[in-house]
């Protein structure tokens, strides 16, 4: 069952332009993010799709492979289903968030192997624990609640159960990673609906495929491995526990 890796990725963002192409210890994000999809072992082709020939050049000068896509996307997601209706031959399609420089590839083995093992699932996606009050009210960190089979009820960024680290207490909450796998022709239904009113409240793509009443599945890793790099200063986030790591070898 062919897997493919798709990494969508823009120039233009709002709070960080450029930011595919921003220095992580020597080499762009773009191109970290690649390398960890690269190691994988159930991606058969990992993809990077842009609508920035800056992007797109930067990635085949590192040995990648990149497609360029319309400029007009709505979403990433819109922009992963435009590549995906040129693989009819491909069943699983991953999107891998182009942020996400420090991405586990063994999470992303996780995510295929739950649609390779379960041909009743459409869409699967990651989550690690909550681990301090702070996260708990950032906005930026994407809260999951899940059933006892692990499927996700809701997700949100909008949840302030406590004021401070001191009474905090580890709950049914945890962190969404924004790692998805989906069956090909899933993805392809998902993009011809239309927004729906959670999804627009909340901001949060995955709403709208539990308001269509489909079953998203959650695989939990204990690590909290991500750092979505979503402002110049999450960028020295990246740079500090690469350079901490290196520093131990």
């Amino acid at each position: 069952m062919p897997a493919y890796g798709i990494i969508p990725a823009r120039y233009g963002s709002t709070r960080f332009p450029g930011k595919p192409l921003a220095d992580i210890g020597g080499r762009s994000m773009i191109h970290c993010v690649y390398e960890r999809a690269a190691r994988a072992k159930r991606l058969e082709e990992v993809l990077v799709a842009t609508d920035d020939k800056r992007i797109y050049d930067a990635v085949l000068a590192f040995g990648g492979d990149a497609v360029m896509t319309k400029g007009d996307h709505a979403t990433g997601t819109d922009r992963l289903a435009e590549v995906a209706r040129q693989l009819p031959g491909v069943r699983i399609i991953v999107n891998i968030q182009g942020d996400e420089p420090l991405i586990a590839p063994e999470a992303i083995d996780a995510v295929v192997a739950e649609l390779e093992n379960n041909r009743d699932l459409v869409m699967c996606s990651v989550m690690t624990p909550l681990t301090s009050a702070a996260a708990m009210r950032n906005p930026n960190v994407v809260k999951v609640i899940t059933d006892a089979d692990n499927y996700a009820i809701y997700f949100t960024r909008l949840f302030d159960p406590m004021p401070s680290d001191k009474y905090f207490i580890p709950g049914p909450w945890k962190r969404h990673i924004g790692l998805y796998a989906y069956r090909r022709d899933f993805l392809l239904k998902l993009t011809e609906w239309p927004s729906a009113p959670l999804e627009q409240s909340e901001r949060l793509e995955q709403l709208r495929v539990l308001e269509h009443g489909y079953r998203i599945k959650m695989v939990e890793r204990k690590e909290d491995f991500s750092i979505g790099v979503d402002t110049p200063e999450d960028l020295a986030r990246v740079n500090a526990v690469l350079a901490q790591a290196a520093a131990r070898k």
